[in-house]
């Protein structure tokens, strides 16, 4: 989709160096680049490498405002105090948009589903009964929406996303192919006299609030007789697993294969590194910091905004590498 840099710019809140008139097409590397393609830089140091590349143009930091002779004789700068952020919001604007919102003859819609403006639902896709889509949602190939599910409006739902019963998407929910959302979560009661389990009641439901993303194959369980809950700007990476009745807060990042036990508190602007685990009940309060494969034991609270916690059972990193130097030091000594 081609945008002039003028218009980019306005979008974006940049200060534009040079040409307005040029149009871009893409985003690229500074190693790939053409002549239709946006490159960005953090630092001072590559802006001569991006002013030098193919590129069309380049977004850079306010270091590079002083450089309008630089500009001028190559290519036009962006300017913006945070690039990366700017380059991100670039590649949305020039993405091509979907050319055929249509609704594939192969997909099943019943009469009683409530279909919003210019939604494309694609081959061998299945909506249930009283499903309620907003308008510009895409749902791709192969996905099952299940009875009385609602998906808000500019949604992008992928190949084989399977939507319980019930379950509820905001607006500009992304889910990548493969997750499930909304399943039966994994409760179950002893016969102490047989020794048999059984299934505890899963008859809460899942809401997913606005501008949450869920990676492939993820898994969220719907609540147990409430609510399971995963609050506005989410992002959840690929093979996360989050158990019943978790809730989970604003602006929460989880990496991938990371597991949220049942009943699990996640406070907002907590970022997870990858293999992550949690028992249930445990709650991690605002804006702490788990590094990979943290361990945090049932019904423990980590507290700490701006504190790294690792190792199992999770503390800050400080007391980590202070035990691990004991440990080293004692081996030593024990040769």
């Amino acid at each position: 989709m081609k945008q002039t840099l003028r218009d980019l710019a306005e979008k974006l809140g940049c200060r534009l160096l040079g040409d307005s008139s040029i149009t871009v097409t893409s985003v690229s590397s500074l190693q790939s680049a053409t002549s239709d393609c946006l490159v960005f830089v953090e630092d001072a140091q590559y802006l001569d490498t991006a002013l030098g590349s193919s590129a069309a143009a380049v977004i850079a930091g306010d270091f590079a405002a002083g450089n309008i002779a630089a500009s001028a004789a190559s290519k036009p700068i962006l300017i913006s105090p945070q690039p990366r952020l700017a380059f991100a919001r670039a590649a949305r604007l020039l993405r091509d948009p979907d050319r055929n919102r249509v609704v594939h003859p192969s997909a099943i819609v019943p009469a009683s589903a409530e279909i919003g403006k210019n939604v494309a639902i694609g081959p061998r896709a299945i909506l249930g009964e009283h499903v309620k889509v907003g308008d510009e949602t895409t749902i791709n190939s192969g996905s099952v929406i299940g009875d009385d599910a609602v998906i808000g409006s500019h949604c992008r739902l992928d190949a084989n996303v399977t939507i319980y019963p019930g379950t509820t998407l905001g607006d500009r929910v992304i889910v990548q192919a493969g997750a499930v959302l909304g399943s039966a979560g994994f409760g179950y009661v002893r016969d102490s006299q047989t020794g048999r389990y059984e299934q505890s009641p899963q008859i809460g439901r899942l809401v997913i609030e606005d501008d949450v993303e869920i990676g492939a194959n993820s898994t969220i369980d719907r609540g147990a007789l409430d609510e399971t809950r995963i609050r506005r700007g989410t992002k959840i990476d690929n093979l996360v697993h989050i158990g019943h009745n978790v809730q989970i807060g604003q602006d929460v990042v989880i990496a991938a294969q990371t597991g949220l036990s049942g009943s699990v508190t996640i406070e907002d602007n907590v970022i997870m590194g990858g293999q992550v685990g949690i028992g249930d009940h445990a709650r991690v309060e605002a804006g702490a910091m788990l590094g990979g494969q943290c361990g945090i034991l049932p019904k423990k609270i980590l507290r700490g905004k701006g504190v790294v916690f690792w190792g199992t059972p999770a503390r800050p990193v400080r007391e980590y590498l202070k035990e691990l130097a004991f440990v080293s030091r004692s081996a030593k000594k024990n040769r």
